[in-house]
C-alpha cells in the first residue's frame, strides 16, 4: 500500500476537518433550521460513511497486520470504548448542569467535544499508517459532525445563552480534534505490525458501535421518510467506498 504515511503537520492540519463540518452545522443553526427530513437523510448518510470506514478501510487493513483472534479482540475492545466514552458523555452531563434550563445544552456541549477529541484520535491514528486512510478518515468526518454542530449551537440559542458566550464556547471545538490527532498519530507513527493492526482494529469497533447505538438512534429521530433515509444511508456507503477506491493506494 503505497503512499506512505502523512507528516505531522499535514495530520493536524486535516484533523481541522472534522471541526469544518461542526461549524458548517454551527453556522446552520445561526442561520435557520433546516427541514427535518434533511436532518435525518444527513445523519443516515453520516452513518452509512462511518459503517464504510470501518468495513472497507479500517478492518481490512487490521487483517493485513494481525491474526483474527486478535482483531476479534480489538473489535470488542473498541466497542468497549465506545461504551465507555457514552458514559463519560453521561456523567460529564451530570457534574455540567448549572441550572435545569441548561443542563442538556451544556451536556451536549461536552458530549460533541469528546466526540470531536475522538475523531481527531482516529485521524491522527490512521494518518500514522498511511496518508490516503488519513485523508479518508479526515473527510468522512466533516458530514458526521455536520448535525452535532448545529444541535449545539440551537441548544444554546434556545437557552438564551448571549452570541457572544455561544460562540467563546464554540471556539474551542476546532483545538480538540487537533488533540486527538497528535496523540493518535504519537501512538501509531513508527509502531509495529501488531499494535498497528490492534489499533485499527479497535478503532472499527469504537466506529461501528458508536453508529449503531449514537448515530442511528438520533438520526431516526427527525423521523427522515424511509425512502430518504435508506437511501441517504447507501449513498453515504456508495461515496466512501468509491472515494476509497479512486483515492486508493
Amino acid at each position: 500500500m503505497g503512499m506512505g504515511q502523512i507528516s505531522l503537520l499535514a495530520i493536524l492540519a486535516l484533523a481541522l476537518l472534522p471541526s469544518l463540518g461542526n461549524l458548517i452545522g454551527i453556522a446552520l443553526a445561526e442561520w435557520r433550521k433546516p427541514p427535518d427530513w434533511l436532518v435525518g437523510g444527513a445523519m443516515h448518510a453520516a452513518a452509512g460513511i462511518a459503517t464504510a470506514v470501518a468495513a472497507v478501510e479500517l478492518i481490512p487493513r487490521s487483517q493485513e497486520r494481525v491474526e483474527t483472534w486478535i482483531l476479534a479482540l480489538a473489535l470488542i475492545g473498541g466497542a468497549i470504548c465506545s461504551a465507555g466514552i457514552a458514559k463519560a458523555t453521561r456523567l460529564l452531563r451530570a457534574r455540567l448542569k448549572s441550572s435545569a434550563s441548561r443542563a442538556t445544552t451544556w451536556g451536549a456541549y461536552a458530549a460533541v467535544g469528546v466526540d470531536l477529541f475522538t475523531d481527531g484520535l482516529i485521524t491522527g491514528g490512521g494518518g500514522a499508517v498511511a496518508t490516503s486512510l488519513g485523508v479518508l478518515l479526515a473527510v468522512s468526518q466533516v458530514v458526521g459532525n455536520l448535525p452535532g454542530g448545529f444541535a449545539i449551537a440551537a441548544n444554546f440559542r434556545s437557552a438564551d445563552i448571549p452570541r457572544v458566550h455561544r460562540w467563546s464556547a464554540l471556539a474551542l471545538y476546532p483545538f480538540l480534534p487537533v488533540l486527538g490527532a497528535l496523540a493518535g498519530y504519537a501512538v501509531l507513527a513508527d509502531a509495529g505490525e501488531v499494535l498497528t493492526g490492534s489499533v485499527l482494529a479497535l478503532f472499527a469497533g469504537l466506529l461501528l458501535t458508536a453508529t449503531i447505538e449514537d448515530i442511528v438512534p438520533e438520526a431516526d429521530q427527525p423521523q427522515a421518510p424511509r425512502r430518504v433515509s435508506s437511501t441517504a444511508f447507501a449513498l453515504g456507503f456508495a461515496a466512501l467506498l468509491l472515494t476509497s477506491a479512486y483515492l486508493g493506494e
